[in-house]
C-alpha cells in the first residue's frame, strides 16, 4: 500500500477514535444532566418547567420576545388568560 494511503488510513482511524471518545463523553454528560434533573425533582422543583426555562435561556432575547408575543396573541385568540 502506498505511503499516501497509509497516512490517510491512519488519519481516518484517529478521527474515528476521536468520535468514539466524544460519544462516550457525550453519554457521560447526558448522565450528569439526568442526575441534576433528578436532584432538582428531589428538592421539589418541577423538571418539566425547568426544561422549558433552559430552552428559553438558550434563545436570543429578541427571538424569545417574538415567540412570547406570538404565544400571547394565540392565547388571546383562544380566550386563555
Amino acid at each position: 500500500m502506498p505511503e499516501q494511503h497509509r497516512a490517510a488510513d491512519e488519519r481516518y482511524r484517529l478521527l474515528v477514535e476521536r468520535i468514539q471518545r466524544l460519544e462516550e463523553e457525550k453519554k457521560g454528560i447526558g448522565d450528569d444532566i439526568k442526575d441534576v434533573y433528578n436532584e432538582l425533582k428531589a428538592t421539589g422543583y418541577d423538571a418539566k418547567v425547568t426544561r422549558q426555562i433552559i430552552r428559553l435561556l438558550k434563545m436570543r432575547p429578541d427571538n424569545r420576545r417574538e415567540m412570547e408575543a406570538v404565544l400571547e396573541t394565540y392565547k388571546n385568540a383562544l380566550g386563555i388568560d
